[in-house]
């Protein structure tokens, strides 16, 4: 059995998969001329001759026209890459962007950034309620750079606002034995519980992550599973 070039056969990789993975993906399920304009792209940004705006940052913008909404984080991820944009640029790009280019800078701040410069970054997309720039920002960068405290409350407010858990990156590394985000998990089913309000099923999964071996530290919380969310 065939596969058109824009279907596919398996799940597409999240845009923070490695470039070549990224790369290959779109080789495959680009149709022609989408693929040749992304080429194109890559080139300029390869170039990166610089200027007030250079073509390359334009590419950025018209990916989602060029590459179709499906494909489009992941074109902007390989530009930005290809450009070895730094973190001046990212922010720049990331401040002046729309909702989905600031997500593709998040998408590729893991590839661009070794260290924490990119941090301001994360910190605003998690002071938004937008749930799709939430989840970016929750990738393999703030997994290895985004403060304690402020990765806990990340996760809570992926449990307020419907953002999966699986989005998190690291979870089960940072989470596990980590009383003081069971603590607030905990607290916070209470809260819902005692208002008579549905307790994210999320919530629980967490929860025994962050309390294994904690018994004794941690308050205890029922799993009332006929209030969970579906």
């Amino acid at each position: 059995m065939t596969h058109s070039p824009a279907t596919g056969t398996g799940p597409d990789p999240t845009p923070d998969a490695l470039p070549d993975a990224l790369r290959d993906h779109l080789d495959a399920h680009l149709h022609p001329a989408a693929r040749a304009w992304l080429r194109q792209a890559l080139d300029e940004a390869a170039a990166n001759s610089g200027g007030p705006r250079p073509a390359w940052e334009l590419r950025v913008a018209e990916a989602g026209r060029r590459c179709g909404s499906r494909h489009a984080d992941a074109a902007r991820v390989l530009i930005l890459y290809a450009a070895h944009a730094d973190p001046a640029t990212l922010a720049r790009l990331y401040h002046q962007g729309s909702a989905a280019e600031r997500r593709a800078v998040l998408c590729a701040l893991p590839h661009l950034v070794p260290g924490p410069d990119a941090v301001p970054l994360v910190e605003d997309a998690l002071r938004t309620n937008d749930t799709r720039l939430l989840a970016a920002a929750l990738g393999p960068y703030a997994a290895r750079h985004l403060d304690a405290h402020s990765w806990r409350h990340a996760v809570l407010k992926c449990l307020f606002t419907g953002v999966p858990v699986d989005a998190v990156a690291g979870l089960a590394a940072r989470g596990r034995g980590d009383a003081e985000l069971a603590r607030m998990l905990a607290d916070y089913a209470a809260e819902r519980t005692a208002a008579d309000r549905p307790v994210p099923a999320d919530l629980y999964r967490v929860l025994d992550l962050a309390a294994e071996d904690l018994a004794a530290e941690v308050p205890e919380a029922d799993h009332p599973h006929g209030k969970e969310e579906s």
